[in-house]
């Protein structure tokens, strides 16, 4: 009997049964550690040019190119998007018609008998400026169909396009994610963060489609198109180079290049994304975000929100939320009342893991951009802490702002989620890894959630390397807010009545400047198993790894919920 019990605790304790090196947050929290910077590694943090021939087109007319997936809101159904035609830049540019061709799905269980079929709608998005020599934009047509009435955990055959005009992909396939229980769950589900396509984004997602992935997501900034000019001039630092442009230009076949060199990996796993501020993308008449909620289909809609910029899923025993950084959330917004709402209907007897996503870190130490989010952070950490949030995922890590600190045209919101012109300082982002003991209001606890910085998936703006608490490296606290999230809320400082701590501080367990990408593994309904992956490693060498545990017996929900209303 002895002998079967023990069997029984090693096969619920993945720790114990597989891996007994690796730590979990049961054994925390831990002593801060920094891994040293390796100089010799800052990649090839160049962008792929336009002659690539992983980004150029390479379909005729109108047949589909750039196809993608996402889910929708549970397992039985998901969305295909692809594009048509193609794109135009000039000083004159004239849409097309997106009711010229059908947007049809073809699919089934089997690759030869696509029986069943879907349709859809279609859209052209322009980004436009209103200037003397500047470029305009008109994209292809780009089609977005949901499937419904999938079994789960089913893999499904299916080709897009218009069959009456011959005009259909090749047959792609996916696997459905598990029904939402607390014994299944997606086999792996990758987390990059600032992607860019530089060829330190070749080998970011070169590793990442090693690990055989069923679901990504992907924490803001994609393209980088606003590194460019209208005329496809391009730089690391963008108000650097140009601080005379008189609105934010962007190079906008530069989305198009990163969905054709993607469309291998997309076609087949469903990509979840969440902006970034380099999806801002400001034109005339004060539009931003078209790119962004053009390009990509999301389950808003299905989840209750009214903007592409918020939403939740389920997939298997998992909610996601992901948030909007750049949009409206304090307590008055109906972002922050719809999270309130989402929250609420969350069933953790059915998704006991609950895990939220969001582009700018709450719990970052290094020097770029910390505590730019904290006016967020006040709004929405204790609602997201009383209903048990396991993890959070960040990206977005950029230099000591002194490096660079010209002005330009840029937006914010005001309280009535109006976009509107400021003048503002920016400065450009680098990017690293960074990994949070379990952490709520800065002090150490173990109901918080482990939050994980992960900018680091191989964007041009290169590595970040400089921490708050080092010598001389400590912002200014009125420079750290971003104007385009709202004003200067980091009020309560350190233990030592410091803006910076004087050493790594105690929420931070692990930081390393490298690029890589994560993999997130649920076990069980209280075990998951967190892998970080840099890039100059082998496709198999572990960077950071550790077992998120949850303690729902010990950590209640509400625990610290005073008022909602």
């Amino acid at each position: 009997m002895t002998f079967l019990l023990l069997l029984l605790f090693c096969f619920l304790s993945p720790a114990i049964s597989s891996a007994h090196s690796i730590p979990s947050t049961l054994d925390g929290p831990f002593v801060p550690v920094t891994v040293p910077l390796d100089t010799s590694l800052r990649g090839q943090a160049i962008d792929l040019p336009d002659t690539d021939p992983r980004v150029r087109r390479r379909v005729t007319g109108f047949e589909p190119e750039q196809i993608s997936l996402s889910l929708s809101s549970d397992h039985d159904s998901i969305w295909v998007s692809w594009i048509t035609g193609e794109f135009q830049i000039g000083k004159k540019v004239k849409p097309l018609d997106p009711t010229s061709i059908n947007s049809v799905v073809q699919f089934g269980t089997l690759r030869h008998s696509l029986s069943h079929e879907a349709k859809g709608h279609s859209l052209v998005y322009s980004q436009l400026y209103p200037f003397d020599g500047l470029l305009n934009y008109t994209s292809g047509i780009i089609h977005h169909v949901r499937i419904t009435g999938l079994k789960p955990s089913t893999i499904y055959y299916y080709r897009c396009g218009d069959p009456s005009r011959r005009a259909m992909s090749k047959i792609h396939h996916f696997r459905t994610m598990p029904v939402s229980s607390p014994s299944s769950y997606p086999g792996r589900i990758a987390v990059v963060g600032d992607l860019g396509l530089t060829y330190n984004t070749t080998d970011t997602i070169s590793h990442l489609i090693h690990n055989s992935p069923d679901l990504i997501l992907l924490i803001g900034d994609v393209s980088y198109a606003n590194l460019y000019l209208t005329n496809g001039t391009s730089s690391d630092c963008y108000s650097c180079s140009f601080p005379e442009t008189p609105i934010h230009e962007t190079y906008q076949p530069r989305w198009d290049y990163w969905g054709r060199f993607m469309e291998n990996l997309t076609s087949k796993v469903p990509l979840m994304v969440i902006e970034g501020n380099h999806e801002i993308e400001l034109q005339a008449e004060n539009k931003t975000f078209e790119a962004y909620s053009s390009r990509f289909a999301f389950p808003f809609n299905e989840s209750g929100s009214s903007s592409t910029l918020y939403y939740s899923f389920n997939a298997g025993g998992i909610h996601f939320v992901m948030l909007g950084a750049y949009i409206a959330y304090d307590k008055s917004a109906e972002q922050y009342e719809w999270l309130k709402k989402d929250l609420a209907k969350v069933d953790r007897s059915v998704t006991p893991w609950l895990v939220a996503s969001w582009h700018p870190p709450w719990y970052s130490s290094y020097t770029a951009h910390y505590r730019e989010a904290e006016c967020m952070k006040e709004a929405m950490e204790e609602l997201l802490y009383s209903y048990g949030t396991d993890i959070v995922f960040n990206g977005h890590v950029r230099p000591d702002p002194k490096s660079c600190h010209l002005s330009f045209f840029a937006f914010r919101f005001d309280m009535m989620d109006r976009y509107v012109f400021s003048f503002v300082k920016t400065y450009f982002q680098v990017h690293a890894y960074e990994r949070s003991n379990r952490v709520y209001n800065y002090e150490l606890d173990p109901c918080g959630p482990v939050y994980i910085v992960i900018g680091d998936g191989g964007n041009r703006e290169k590595m970040a390397i400089e921490h708050a608490d080092d010598p001389g490296k400590c912002p200014e606290p009125l420079t750290t807010p971003d104007p385009v999230m709202g004003g200067f809320c980091a009020w309560n400082f350190t233990p030592s009545d410091k803006f910076c701590w004087d050493r790594q501080p105690d929420y931070s367990a692990l930081r390393e400047s490298s690029f890589g990408h994560g993999i997130l593994e649920m076990k069980n309904e209280t075990w998951a198993l967190w892998t970080w992956y840099r890039n100059q490693d082998s496709s198999s060498e572990v960077g950071d790894q550790i077992y998120i545990v949850r303690q729902p017996d010990r950590c209640p929900l509400h625990h610290r919920l005073v008022n909602h209303c």
